[in-house]
């Protein structure tokens, strides 16, 4: 039998759909600023559908293009500058960043309350504790994929392959906050294979392509693939694949993510409820939850 194809991309149009609704519904429109510095060309086709999408959705966008040789501190000028402007309610920073910038450094200049990445150091903090939090987009989508298969996922026994601070450990403390009980396993997990296939549902988060194969998937689990690899297809071509190896996975799994079209465009969509959740409170409406 094979599995559920979960379709991240209708999944996330009727998320933009309902982020742009409760908007309009509310009387707001929200402002995003994206900044890009270089000219990395995975980076500026993922901000151009930022801004489109942005736009789509009745927000206003803020773009800032800047050069490659752009100076740390004219950058965090920019972001001062965007943090006192009460037309925009969500920062992003397009990383990765040149060489001669600190990520860390800048994230960190983000005000918490426009962090719609999720990455600051309090926005992290607040969701390890389970406050309120902007919480990291891919996670998120993640998540909400999850629960397209199974709507309840408490008891569930949830391994997350990977411990990055932008997926892995974010998306464990999420899937805690929803009541499974999470594994964290990572390069140095003994038995990997053997921990992988006992999890209901297994989150696919380290950047090597097609590591999990056919026996680590446990029979009807749920399976979401995080992973973006392109890998040789034949001379001259390329091609996206996950972190697992989608034809022979989907033989077991019940429900898997393809790549591409499964966690990649719930990350703006994601993007999208951050910036109107932090347009709410700065307005002092309670945010609609998704």
């Amino acid at each position: 039998m094979s599995a559920r194809i979960i379709d991240g991309k209708a999944i996330a149009e009727k998320l933009r759909l309902r982020v742009a609704e409760e908007a309009d519904r509310l009387g707001l429109r929200p402002g995003l600023a994206v900044i890009i510095v270089g000219d990395n060309p995975a980076s500026q086709v993922y901000v151009r559908n930022k801004v489109k999408q942005t736009e789509e959705a009745g927000f206003t966008s803020f773009e800032h293009r800047l050069p490659e040789e752009t100076a740390e501190a004219d950058l965090l000028r920019i972001v001062a500058d965007l943090n006192g402007d009460p037309r925009v309610h969500g920062i992003l920073v397009q990383l990765p960043l040149p060489d001669h910038i600190d990520p860390d450094l800048v994230i960190r200049a983000i005000d918490p309350a426009k962090d719609v990445d999720g990455f600051h150091p309090i926005n992290a903090g607040r969701l390890a504790v389970g406050q309120d939090s902007l919480v990291p987009c891919t996670p998120q989508g993640c998540v909400i994929l999850a629960k397209s298969v199974q709507p309840d996922l408490t008891g569930l026994d949830a391994v997350v392959l990977g411990r990055s601070n932008i997926v892995g450990k974010p998306v464990a403390q999420l899937l805690i906050q929803e009541n499974a009980t999470v594994t964290v396993a990572h390069s140095k997990t003994r038995d990997l294979d053997e921990v992988c296939a006992r999890a209901d549902l297994l989150v696919a988060a380290v950047g090597r392509a097609e590591l999990v194969r056919k026996h680590w998937i446990k029979p009807g689990a749920t399976v979401i693939d995080v992973g973006i690899n392109r890998v040789s297809a034949g001379p001259g071509r390329t091609k996206l694949v996950g972190d697992v190896a989608f034809e022979e996975a989907r033989e077991v799994a019940g429900a898997i993510t393809p790549v591409p079209g499964g966690v990649g465009p719930m990350t703006i969509a994601c993007l999208l409820a951050n910036t109107l959740k932090a347009a709410c409170r700065a307005a002092g409406k309670p945010a609609p939850r998704f």
